[in-house]
């Protein structure tokens, strides 16, 4: 299985690498990072950057396809190239799947419109205007179409996705590898359990800025 990982710069580490670690695991799969132009892409902090060898043009229908989110996310839906890969690559494949804003790539795509979706909960009020009907679920199927809300939760997506590719038994197996047995500290991880201030102040100063 043909699993493609869609970089840009300014796309947030664990919305791709978390899914990797999973997929990457799963039998006969094979996981490619792809981006509009190979070479250097770099994370939101500036100081993660991944080699990506593989343009979308040389991978054009992958039986996966995974696009992750971040600030960049706001350029990568006026990028052409990209949108258009997606839009393609849609058509033919077996899952389509994004994690955190990287939803909102999918709907620039025309791939949510009349579809259930989540994407972070800074930009979850968006999606109604592409067409998707927002919810605050974790993870979200929607035919062959999975989105995931922030950051963490793709590896919950990837789990979720492995087990329908592979069977649950493998994918109970690379949670164990993985040791994904989250036990916070704080019981913030949602902005329905966050303090109201907290979720004020991080309002206030987002980058999931409303342009695109």
């Amino acid at each position: 299985m043909e699993i493609a990982i869609v970089l840009f710069d300014g796309f947030t580490g664990l919305d791709a690498i978390g899914p990797y670690e999973v997929l990457s695991r799963v039998p006969d799969a094979t996981v490619t990072f792809v981006a509009s132009t190979p070479g250097l892409v770099r994370a939101d902090t500036g100081r993660l950057a991944v080699q990506v060898d593989v343009a979308l043009a040389d991978l054009p229908a992958p039986q996966v396809l995974l696009v992750p989110g971040g600030p960049g996310q706001v350029a990568a839906m006026t990028d052409q190239v990209l949108i258009d890969w997606v839009r393609a690559a849609h058509r033919t494949s077996t899952w389509t799947t994004s994690v955190c804003t990287g939803s909102m790539i999918l709907a620039a795509a025309g791939v949510l419109d009349g579809r259930r979706a989540t994407s972070h909960w800074l930009a979850l009020d968006r999606l109604p205007e592409f067409g998707a009907e927002q919810t605050l679920e974790r993870v979200v199927f929607d035919g062959k179409v999975v989105t995931a809300a922030g950051v963490s939760a793709g590896i919950d997506m990837a789990l979720r996705l492995a087990a329908f590719i592979a069977g649950d038994e493998v994918a109970q197996g690379i949670q164990l590898m993985l040791e994904y047995d989250p036990q916070p500290p704080f019981d913030a991880g949602s902005p329905t359990k966050a303090p109201d201030a907290i979720v004020a102040k991080l309002r206030s100063r987002s980058r999931f800025l409303r342009s695109g």
